[in-house]
């Protein structure tokens, strides 16, 4: 896998938690716990997303 490849998989990852995230907060009850789990989720992929970009 590319350096590229890699980088977009890890875009796409990032996209979808950001619609779960906001699909979530959207319930007129939402799960705290499962919202930060995907917020760490996507914090990490984010800090591998900025680390991968040092590298392009």
């Amino acid at each position: 896998m590319t350096l590229e490849t890699y980088v977009a998989e890890l875009k796409k990852k990032h996209a979808k938690l950001s619609q779960d995230v906001d699909n979530e907060q959207k319930k007129q009850f939402p799960d705290m716990m499962l919202l930060s789990i995907l917020k760490k989720e996507k914090l990490i992929i984010k800090e591998k997303l900025v680390q991968k970009a040092r590298l392009l």
